[in-house]
């Protein structure tokens, strides 16, 4: 299954607590840390929910 790299390029303070707890659950904390996940409809749903804060790298 293909894998797709995610980078966090904004920050969690200041954003409702759900958006916080999707950043967690892609395994995100820190600004420009960068994380590989399979790519799955849910992983892509998650990442449609905070595009403000996350992007796909090649």
């Amino acid at each position: 299954m293909a894998t797709i790299k995610i980078k966090q390029i904004g920050s969690p303070i200041r954003r409702p607590e759900s958006q916080r707890k999707i950043l967690i659950g892609l395994g995100l904390n820190k600004m420009h840390k960068v994380v590989t996940r399979q790519d799955t409809p849910e992983v892509r749903g998650a990442i449609a929910k905070i595009p403000h804060l996350v992007t796909v790298v090649d």
